[in-house]
């Protein structure tokens, strides 16, 4: 007897796990392609979010599976958690741009170190030179706001900044390239998807 309540209370678990029964069950069984389809660029953020240290964290660890020139890994990251360090990036963020992130509660600064993607032996490769450190960042950063959608997060990057006052503000080193801002909060409304253009129209096979 014993035995069929011990196998009964096994299937339960299964059963609850399989039907989405754990509370963290539900952000792992999005597919790769649910989590791209519903992120959005948000400038509309949800009031009382607090998001914890070890999220951004996850967050962070994320960005580093994502590939790096020579796997150089230059792109670096400034989180602003703490009230008056979030409300400081808001003000070098434009009026605009403080506007859409009004109640988003982490603001985070992306940069990469200058003179290494790209470069070997401390001679740029090819005529993009310092570019690849962008380019480097921007897988870095696609990363970091796939991972956040698939917490129940959302982003929006802003390339519109003053990059002397963020580097002022935290400290920020002349040979890190100051890129973007982006905001980390939920989302107070579901914006609408801008339409994308025919994959015809952006390859060419051959």
């Amino acid at each position: 007897m014993k035995n069929i309540h011990f196998i009964i209370a096994a299937a339960s678990v299964l059963l609850l796990s399989a039907c989405g029964g754990n509370p963290g069950s539900q952000a792992s069984a999005q597919s790769f392609d649910d989590i791209v389809a519903s992120r959005r660029s948000v400038r509309n953020y949800e009031a009382g979010t607090t998001i914890s240290e070890e999220e951004v964290r996850a967050l962070i660890a994320t960005t580093q599976e994502a590939p790096t020139w020579a796997n150089t890994q230059t792109t670096r990251y400034y989180v602003a958690m703490s009230e008056d360090k979030v409300a400081a990036v808001k003000e070098l963020v434009g009026a605009g741009n403080a506007r859409n992130t009004a109640n988003a509660p982490v603001m985070i600064v992306s940069t990469f170190v200058k003179g290494q993607s790209g470069f070997g032996r401390g001679n740029q490769v090819n005529e993009v030179g310092d570019g690849w450190g962008a380019y480097d960042n921007g897988l870095s950063n696609a990363y970091l706001i796939l991972k956040a959608r698939e917490q129940g997060y959302d982003t929006l990057i802003m390339g519109m900044r003053d990059s002397d006052g963020l580097r002022a503000l935290f400290g920020i080193p002349e040979n890190e390239q100051v890129m973007a801002v982006i905001s980390l909060g939920k989302r107070a409304s579901d914006p609408r998807r801008p339409d994308r253009k025919p994959v015809d129209e952006i390859v060419k096979f051959y």
